[in-house]
C-alpha cells in the first residue's frame, strides 16, 4: 500500500492536476462530468475546464434511487445494495465518457465524486434530542476507484458535519477560491433542485463569506411537471409557466413557510419542499386551481421571489455587487426574467460571463475541493465559521 501513498504524494506535488469532478443532484437528471486541469491551491488556484458533459440517467436508475430518496422509511437491504450499485453505475459512465473524450485513464490524477444525496437532516429540520446535523450520500468511492483504476475522493459532506456544519452548501469553499474579488461584492447563486447562494464581500476574508441554501430551485417545478405533464421531465425554457398565470393566494401561502422566515445561513432539501408540501398548502387554504399551467407559473414565481429577496438582503445601494447564476435554472428563461425584473437595480448574469460553464459549476467545485484536500494547506480559509468550518473534506479511495 505504500506505493499508493507515494502516488498520492506525487500527485499533490505536481504543477497541475487533471481532476474529474462529478455531481449528481437531487433532481436525478443525470451525472455531470467536468474534466478540469487545476494548478496551485487556495486563492492561487487556477482552473481550466477541459471537457464537460451530462450523462442522462436511465429510467431504471431514477426509479431505483427513488425507492430510498428523501424517505424516512426505506429497506435497509435496498439502501445497502444501492451504495455499491450507484458507484458501479457511475464508474461505468466515467469509463465510457473518457473513451468518448479520447482520454486515457492514466491521464486522470483524481476523481472527485459527490455521490448521490438520499437524505438531508439538519437538526433544525429533524428536531430530535440527542442527534445533531446529518446528511447521507451514497455511491461508494472504493467501488469507483476499483472500477476506473483512478484514485477517488468522495463523501465530502461528512467532515463538514463533523466540524459542526450542516453538510451543505459546500459551494462556499470553491466560490471563495474561484470568484472572490478585491473590488466588488459578488453573489453566486446555483439553481438546482434546491437553490443556494454564496455572498462574497469585496476583499473580504473567508470568515466574512455567507453561504446558504435559499429554498426550492427547480425541484418543485420539475416534480409538478413530471406528475401533470408527462412525458415532460421539466419545464423547457419556462414555456409551461409562461402559458399560465400566477395564483397569488398560493404564492403568498407558500412564502409563509417557517423555513423561509428563518435567518441565513441554513440548509434544506426535498425532505421539506416536495409536491406533498404544495398539495397540503392548496388543501389547507382551499385554493382553487383552474389548471396545472397556473401552478407551474406560481412555482416559478415562488423560486424567483425567494432568489430576488435573497439578493436584496445581501446588497446595498452604496456598494457595487455582481450577481452570477449557475445550474439548470439558468435555462428557464421566464425564471431568469422574473429574477431580473424583481431586481431592476442589479445586473444579473450567468457564470458564463466569468468563464465558468453554468451547467458545469457544481461538478467543478468538487474538483476544487479534491484539489484542496490533496494539494492545499487550508490557509486561505482562516478559522472558517460555523456554517463553513475550515476543514479538508473528502475520503481517499485508492485504486489498488
Amino acid at each position: 500500500m505504500q506505493h499508493q501513498i507515494q502516488k498520492l504524494n506525487n500527485i499533490s506535488k505536481k504543477e497541475s492536476r487533471k481532476i474529474l469532478g462529478l455531481m449528481s443532484g437531487t433532481s436525478l437528471d443525470g451525472l455531470d462530468l467536468a474534466l478540469c486541469e487545476v494548478s496551485g491551491h487556495g486563492k492561487e488556484t487556477q482552473l481550466k475546464l477541459l471537457a464537460f458533459e451530462t450523462h442522462d440517467y436511465s429510467e431504471l436508475f431514477k426509479n431505483e434511487v427513488r425507492e430510498v430518496f428523501s424517505k424516512q422509511t426505506v429497506s435497509l437491504e435496498k439502501l445497502c445494495l444501492l451504495n455499491s450499485w450507484i458507484a458501479i453505475e457511475h464508474a461505468t459512465i466515467i469509463n465510457a465518457q473518457l473513451k468518448k473524450w479520447n482520454v486515457e485513464h492514466t491521464e486522470i490524477d483524481l476523481i472527485a465524486s459527490h455521490g448521490q444525496t438520499i437524505y438531508h437532516a439538519p437538526k433544525r429540520q429533524h428536531q430530535q434530542n440527542g442527534f445533531e446535523n446529518s446528511t447521507l450520500q451514497i455511491g461508494d468511492g472504493d467501488h469507483i476507484a476499483h472500477h476506473t483504476g483512478i484514485i477517488t475522493i468522495s463523501d465530502f459532506r461528512q467532515k463538514h458535519v463533523a466540524a459542526g456544519g450542516e453538510g451543505a452548501p459546500l459551494a462556499a469553499y470553491g466560490d471563495y477560491i474561484l470568484f472572490a474579488d478585491k473590488k466588488v461584492d459578488r453573489i453566486l447563486i446555483n439553481i438546482g433542485g434546491i437553490s443556494n447562494l454564496s455572498y462574497i464581500p469585496a476583499d473580504g476574508s473567508f470568515e466574512d463569506l455567507v453561504c446558504t441554501d435559499i429554498g426550492p430551485g427547480n425541484g418543485l417545478i420539475d416534480a409538478w411537471v413530471k406528475e401533470h405533464f408527462s412525458p415532460l421531465k421539466y419545464d423547457v425554457y419556462g414555456k409551461i409557466a409562461a402559458s399560465g398565470n400566477v395564483i397569488i393566494e398560493l404564492l403568498e401561502a407558500m412564502l409563509k413557510d417557517p423555513f423561509l422566515k428563518s435567518a441565513f445561513p441554513k440548509t434544506t432539501g426535498p425532505e421539506l419542499f416536495n409536491i406533498a408540501w404544495v398539495e397540503k398548502i392548496i388543501l389547507d387554504n382551499a385554493i382553487k386551481i383552474e389548471n396545472n399551467e397556473d401552478v407551474v407559473a406560481t412555482l416559478t414565481a415562488f423560486t424567483a421571489t425567494l432568489l430576488s429577496s435573497a439578493i436584496k438582503e445581501f446588497t446595498t445601494s452604496d456598494k457595487q455587487c455582481e450577481v452570477y447564476i449557475s445550474g439548470g435554472g439558468v435555462h428557464n428563461k421566464l425564471m431568469m426574467k422574473m429574477i431580473q425584473t424583481n431586481s431592476p437595480e442589479i445586473k444579473i448574469d450567468t457564470t458564463e460571463v466569468i468563464s465558468i460553464n453554468p451547467d458545469a459549476k457544481e461538478a467543478i467545485l468538487f474538483a476544487v475541493l479534491a484539489n484542496e484536500l490533496v494539494a492545499g494547506d487550508g490557509s486561505c480559509f482562516g478559522n472558517g465559521n460555523k456554517s463553513a468550518p475550515n476543514v479538508g473534506m473528502g475520503k481517499v479511495s485508492f485504486a489498488g
